[in-house]
């Protein structure tokens, strides 16, 4: 079964090491798997929240996009494009903010995290928040929602956001699905054997810290430059080297083979001298970089290039994302008079019989909770392994196909005869009511 799978990258800034090895390279090797329709997107959008300099959006923009293709993305096998080249994407996050409750963004990671600076700084809560921020999560989910995409390459400080995008996903199925499923709800994929690259100073590699090693800016020159920079600690050459905590050591082997990382390691401990490794770090670190570097080098100096491949990359995204936005206007009611039929009122039984469900991934694995008519909850199921299970036996009991069993304290809830919740009386009632 071919699964969709999108990648945002938001440019804010030029790319280093750190992004190269945690999140360009494993995405562009995955995009060349089997059974994946992968979509790349520059979040440009995006990057207006935080950055309010035209000159370097607009750099940035021709940075990433080169910088991908110079990595290894292959245009003609993937979707990629521009996110304001689809203008379908604001129209259908206008859409999913009217669904959205407030409450929803209030928890926000990074809306939180900012009204705490403020807290601490002793000014008001929402000092120099703006609605871009406080929202992004939304146009977050319609950047996934609207290509239908099945998994989206996330870290764990992101799970939050898919977590959101899915429930905002089934609302807006509860809303306007009249029993079919609009939206796809989205998944996470989070690969822990990425690397996390540490930067100069041993901590997280970010622009932030201002500890990066440049990726292709600067060319060989600012690459070695920034290497023997790389702080380490003071034993002298033939002294034995620690390579736990060592930091080049890290770097070293996020390029190597294990081989070579092998090697490198005895060579440490045999008192290989710290101006010897960064040496050899630089080495293999540049002859994978080369190549890459002059075809970037060389879309850098022809844009137009660049330009072509992103709007060919629009016209597909936008095969997509033009009929799902006919689809998704028909549904909320803008849609021409003469394709609108007059609806039937529902019965009151009918009524009760309108159920949401919001997936979201707990401590355990995979739960939903199950909401009636008037968005009260119902239950929380037992937490399943597999995302998909749990969609499908959600899916089934919403159809009711579902068996109760009871026993001395409690009923337990089987669909397709896999345990899914242990319910009260009061929940087995309210479970009758809205089914």
């Amino acid at each position: 079964m071919t699964q969709r799978v999108l990648t945002g990258i938001t440019p804010s800034g030029t790319p280093h090491l750190g992004n190269y090895a945690g999140a360009i390279r494993p995405a562009v090797r995955a995009s060349t798997q089997p059974d994946t329709d992968a979509f790349f997107f520059l979040a440009d959008y995006h990057a207006l929240v935080k950055c309010e300099d035209p000159s370097r959006v607009a750099r940035s923009r021709l940075e990433i996009a080169a910088t991908w293709i110079a990595a290894g993305l292959d245009p003609n096998k993937v979707t990629f494009y521009r996110q304001s080249d689809i203008p379908e994407i604001p129209e259908f996050c206008w859409m999913l903010t009217c669904v959205t409750n407030k409450g929803l963004m209030n928890r926000a990671h990074a809306y939180k995290g900012a009204v705490d600076q403020n807290t601490a700084k002793g000014v008001e809560p929402d000092d120099g928040i703006n609605m871009g921020l406080f929202s992004y999560p939304i146009l977050m989910a319609a950047d996934i929602l609207l290509f239908s995409a099945h998994l989206v390459p996330v870290g764990r400080d992101q799970i939050q956001h898919l977590e959101m995008a899915r429930d905002i996903a089934h609302r807006f199925n509860h809303l306007y699905g009249q029993g079919q499923t609009l939206l796809t709800p989205p998944y996470e994929l989070i690969d822990d054997s990425v690397a996390t690259l540490p930067g100069l100073d041993g901590r997280k590699m970010s622009k932030s810290y201002d500890n990066t090693i440049p990726l292709f800016e600067g060319g060989e020159k600012l690459l070695r430059s920034a290497i023997n920079s790389i702080v380490t600690d003071s034993k002298l050459p033939g002294e034995p080297k620690q390579t736990e905590g060592s930091h080049l050591f890290e770097l070293y082997k996020a390029f190597a083979s294990v081989e070579q990382t092998a090697q490198f390691e005895h060579e440490l401990h045999d008192g290989l001298g710290w101006g010897e490794a960064k040496k050899k770090l630089f080495d293999l670190v540049n002859e994978e970089l080369s190549p890459m570097r002059e075809i970037y080098n060389d879309l850098m100096a022809n844009p137009d290039r660049l330009e072509d491949m992103l709007l060919d990359g629009a016209v597909k995204a936008r095969r997509i994302a033009t009929p799902m936005i006919q689809t998704l206007r028909a549904a909320v009611g803008l849609r021409s008079p003469q394709s609108m039929q007059v609806a039937q009122p529902k019965t009151h039984k009918e009524k009760a019989k309108a159920v949401r469900v919001a997936s979201f991934r707990g401590d355990e694995g995979f739960q939903f909770r199950l909401f009636d008519a008037a968005d009260h909850e119902v239950f929380l199921s037992v937490p399943f392994p597999d995302p998909k299970q749990a969609g499908q036996l959600s899916k089934k009991l919403q159809a009711g196909e579902y068996r109760l069993e009871s026993t001395a304290n409690y009923y337990q809830l089987f669909v397709d005869e896999v345990l899914v919740a242990e319910l009260t009386q009061e929940q087995q009632d309210r479970l009758k009511a809205a089914l």
